[in-house]
């Protein structure tokens, strides 16, 4: 019964050297991976839900950079160790005297200016301390007119980038710095039907 046992070619493919190891030869790396493992998943849990969130997109005031139902990252810490700067996007609590939102509500806009600019809106074009601003991220030119407002220092000046389609500062004035809560970092995922 010789036809049973294995051929010499396959002891010698089996025990070839380079055919020896086996990526799954040991399945210790199915193995919980200890205290060590457990503790390093835990501070890097704890880091993430404290330094960053992800957060939903429900209305078109930023389109077309964010679209409905977009899941954006949000991190927290930068504004820790510097100011808000000009093109930031930035998630915030609306301000106190705004009534018709929650108590958990946050919103999402663009800072165009910050404390101590004038800024004005008229013939369909954003004017900074009497700059025209080259905006090539908003969905239209807004249709409204803006007279000239004061940024007062420790706020900051936000619109969305459907200017026409936003409630944002041309509707309530500057926003408090103390209302931001973090800056926009990325899309991480986009529904497929948009």
């Amino acid at each position: 019964m010789s036809f049973l046992r294995p051929c010499a070619l396959y002891k010698s493919f089996i025990t070839f050297p380079s055919r020896r190891w086996m990526p799954c030869q040991s399945w210790g790396f199915l193995r919980w991976p200890g205290f060590d493992g457990f503790f390093r998943f835990l501070v890097i849990a704890l880091l993430w839900s404290t330094f960053s969130e992800i957060r939903f997109i429900p209305s078109s005031s930023m389109y077309p950079t964010l679209r409905v139902g977009d899941r954006i990252i949000v991190e927290k810490a930068s504004y820790f160790f510097r100011s808000p700067a000009i093109n930031d996007i930035v998630t915030f609590r609306p301000p106190e005297q705004e009534t018709g939102f929650g108590k958990d509500a946050v919103l999402i806009k663009r800072i165009v200016a910050k404390g101590g600019d004038l800024v004005q809106v008229h013939h369909g074009s954003l004017y900074v301390n009497g700059v025209a601003q080259n905006e090539d991220f908003i969905a239209e030119r807004p249709s409204y007119t803006l007279e000239l407002k004061y940024v007062p220092s420790g706020h900051v000046y936000v619109l969305g980038d459907n200017r026409n389609n936003s409630y944002d500062s041309h509707d309530w004035g500057p926003l408090p710095v103390e209302n931001i809560v973090g800056r926009y970092v990325m899309c991480c995922y986009r529904p497929s039907n948009h």
